[in-house]
């Protein structure tokens, strides 16, 4: 099996599938999804499946958009797996989302935080993290990680895809973050970043660091910043600056072929 999966953008890590970016940025796209969500940039990575997002929002991933599975999203340390046994109908309030099943896409959704995707395609296991400050604070990576070992994935055969999320020059954060962050860790510091008086978080070179800790080596980080409205990606705090009464989210998705 092969695995495949849309973070809305371009991944050449070979596993992580075909990316496409939005086209369009519409008023307001709910988590149940019912509004009109249209993409653009479709691409195709070799031997991979070819997603399409049309205004029922399924993809052309051979599953129904009704089985894309989601997560209802905390901003904890939580994952769930999904294998053959998996009977639950309620949504878990969780922030990944592991799987060994054929044909069973699963999805996270972000508006600033860092999308993760990953896949060993020897052991045929692949995972979703939504991982923000707090997640990735909490070690929502390591566990991720550690679990796939567990159930045999070798750490050369995994494959991670860093999504589309909030650069450094856009979050800005309060000095009483740095100091949380500095308690747990003095080498944090090099995370901050200060510019007239203001302070700036790198979100993406933190999870960066946390894959290479638990000794990820293929990795590949898109570095599209959602904040930019030019690279058509919805942001939480864009929307807050220009006073939107409400903002969309980014999908990503994984899929084993």
């Amino acid at each position: 099996m092969e695995c495949s999966g849309v973070t809305l953008a371009k991944s050449h890590l070979d596993g992580l599938g075909a990316f496409a970016k939005i086209k369009k940025e519409p008023v307001s796209l709910t988590p149940g999804f019912d509004k009109v969500l249209d993409i653009e940039n479709l691409a195709r990575v070799s031997g991979l499946s070819t997603f399409l997002c049309n205004k029922d929002f399924s993809f052309y991933m051979d599953a129904k958009t009704e089985n894309i599975f989601l997560l209802s999203q905390i901003h904890s340390n939580k994952f769930v797996y999904i294998d053959d046994k998996y009977r639950s109908k309620i949504k878990p309030k969780a922030d990944a989302v592991i799987t060994n099943q054929k044909n069973l896409p699963i999805a996270v959704l972000t508006a600033d935080c860092v999308p993760i995707l990953i896949c060993d395609n020897k052991k045929n296991i692949i995972a979703a993290i939504h991982a923000g400050w707090k997640g990735a604070f909490k070690g929502i990576i390591g566990k991720v990680i550690k679990f796939m070992i567990k159930k045999g994935c070798k750490i050369d055969n995994i494959n991670v895809a860093i999504g589309p999320s909030i650069s450094v020059k856009n979050y800005e954060v309060r000095e009483d973050f740095k100091k949380k962050l500095i308690k747990k860790d003095k080498k944090n510091q090099k995370y901050f970043k200060n510019k007239k008086n203001k302070l700036y978080f790198d979100l993406t070179k933190y999870i960066y660091a946390l894959l290479l800790e638990n000794k990820i080596k293929n990795i590949d980080n898109l570095k599209v910043d959602t904040f930019d409205i030019k690279n058509k990606f919805f942001s939480a705090r864009r929307s807050l600056k220009l006073n939107h009464d409400d903002y969309g989210r980014n999908i990503s998705i994984i899929m084993l072929n």
